[in-house]
This record gives structure tokens, sequence and C-alpha cells, in this order.
């Protein structure tokens, strides 16, 4: 049931507020946690240093979350499925069958031509417009081609 007066569809998101906001809470629990646990103290330091190093990476990603080189974007046309992205533009891609789309985000399991890796993009409602997020599951959960190889 596609439209058949739009040839393509394409969506494009920024990383979400919410989602950065939400890791770091729970960064912060798990330092509390290592905190609390009775481990020894050079365990206790290791952990509590790599979540500091994870929690420095999440604020910068919060403080530049609306930097246009982190915008990505998915379009469905004739040719299937293609990822965008600021340094590498339109990319082929085929889609994994656990790809999800429920009302709260759409998880994107996805490899490139000539890749036998698959990687994630994780599309939360507020990092696109709500149209265009609906009509991004919407297109996910009836596509025929979805599954095609990459060419």
């Amino acid at each position: 049931m596609q439209n058949q007066s739009k040839p393509y569809f394409s969506c494009f998101w920024q990383p979400s507020l919410r989602l950065s906001q939400a890791v770091l809470c729970v960064l912060l629990l798990a330092c509390v946690a290592v905190v609390l646990a009775a481990i020894p103290l050079a365990l206790k330091l290791a952990v509590i240093v790599l979540l500091s190093v994870q929690m420095y990476a999440q604020l910068r990603c919060l403080r530049d979350y609306q930097q246009p080189s982190l915008r990505r974007g998915v379009r469905h046309t004739s040719a299937g499925w293609q990822l965008w992205s600021a340094e590498h533009g339109w990319r082929s891609i085929q889609l994994r069958a656990d790809s999800m789309a429920i009302p709260a985000l759409v998880l994107l399991r996805y490899r490139y031509a000539h890749q036998w890796f698959y990687c994630s993009a994780l599309i939360p409602f507020d990092s696109a417009p709500q149209d265009s997020h609906r009509r991004l599951r919407v297109r996910l959960k009836f596509s025929r081609q979805r599954w095609q190889a990459v060419k």
C-alpha cells in the first residue's frame, strides 16, 4: 500500500536530547551502585574511571547535539533503502529482519554493501519531526522489499 505519487520517501533526524539525558541518569546511577558495592577499591576506581569517560563522551554529545554533522537520514527509493551521513552522503543499505518500529522509537538494523557485520541506528520519537517519524514506521512495516540484498 505505497503511495505511487511519491517515488521515494526520506526521513532525517538528529541526536535525541531526551535519550542523552536518560543515558546520563543511568550512568550516574551506575556510579552510585559501584561506590556502594562491596568490591575491592582498585576495581571500584577502574569502573568509576570507565563510567566517567562514558559520561564525558555523553556530555559532549549532549552539548553538540544540534551540530549539522550529526544529522542522519534514511530514504526508500525504487533502488532500495539508503542511509545518509554528512561524511559519506547517501549509501545503499540492507535492513535486517530484526529492525523494529514502534510509536516511541525506530530501531534500524542494517549493513552496507560488502560488509559482513550489521550496524544499528536508534531513532527516538523526539529526534525527527512527528509526521516523518510516523511515515518511517509505516514504511518499515509495510515495505515489501525491506530485506533485499544490497547491490
